[in-house]
């Protein structure tokens, strides 16, 4: 039986493991540290408690890394401090670059290193989520997830193209709802919400939904994909892109992240007054 060492089990996190142990891993998790909401989901994943870091680095064959992209090198430097010398999977939203970085980190503990970005929600049922997975032991990893809801494709070429392709996907999916908010709280600020909702309505009649879907699919989560979109940008730099627009992308997550423990998602019109308090906020 694998053991797998899951850091850490957040909404997204906690679906992987139960996704593993679809496959028979034997999936740790470690608690220290750690609030009530995540002990709750660890336990209805049925993952392991293993108590600390070292102890669930002790014990594990593979460790994989599922967190808030701002806490990719963190995690990565206190799996490799704990003395981890078995496969790394780094399944977050980095660019290139940083998982090139994370790369570093762990195999000069003497790990060996693959890159993965997970696109899509929670793997709670089949058909609706995939684990991208580069560098030349990807088949390990993918070999993880042979059965169960969780779908592991392997991708040919550089040793970070999973994060490429996280980053090209999330980069639009992200990013053209930060666009899509910003410009009903530019119409708002206008006085001329009204009027656009009605030209959407008849020149591009799926725009209002999508708007919609946007606030209140994003607000609560704006907190950790602020540094999503900065680690887009810098992917947009390396390749000799525009970083600016990921980058005003980041500002309008970070200006609604006060969402993050909001019990009801926002309406579009209390994300665009928040877009737009925001920036009074700013000039003051």
């Amino acid at each position: 039986m694998t053991t797998i060492g899951l850091l850490h089990p957040g909404e997204m996190g906690a679906s992987v493991g139960a996704a593993a142990r679809a496959n028979g891993a034997r999936v740790l998790w470690a608690s220290e540290g750690r609030g009530g909401e995540t002990a709750a989901r660890a336990a209805a994943a049925q993952l392991e408690d293993a108590g600390t870091l070292r102890k669930v680095v002790a014990a594990s064959d593979v460790i994989l890394s599922v967190c808030p992209p701002h806490a990719a090198r963190d995690v990565a430097a206190a799996v490799a401090a704990a003395g981890f010398r078995g496969l790394y999977v780094d399944a977050n939203a980095v660019a290139p670059a940083t998982s090139r970085e994370v790369a570093a980190i762990v195999e000069r503990a003497g790990a060996t290193y693959v890159d993965g970005g997970l696109i899509g929600p929670p793997p709670d049922k089949p058909g609706t989520t995939r684990l991208y997975l580069s560098g030349p032991q990807a088949a390990r990893a993918a070999a993880l997830f042979t059965r169960g809801p969780l779908e592991a494709i392997v991708l040919p070429g550089d040793l970070a193209s999973a994060s490429a392709i996280k980053m090209a996907y999330g980069g639009w999916n992200k990013g053209q709802q930060a666009l899509l908010m910003s410009i009903v709280a530019l119409a708002m600020s206008a006085g001329v919400a009204e009027a656009l909702m009605a030209e959407w309505q008849r020149s591009q009649p799926d725009l209002p939904k999508r708007a919609e879907n946007a606030a209140r699919g994003s607000a609560r989560k704006a907190w950790r994909w602020i540094a999503e979109m900065e680690e887009n940008a810098a992917a947009l730099d390396a390749a000799g892109l525009p970083e600016g627009f990921h980058q005003a992308a980041a500002d309008v997550y970070r200006r609604l992240a006060p969402y993050k423990d909001a019990g009801v998602p926002p309406t579009l019109d209390d994300v665009a007054k928040t877009l737009l308090g925001g920036q009074k906020d700013e000039a003051r």
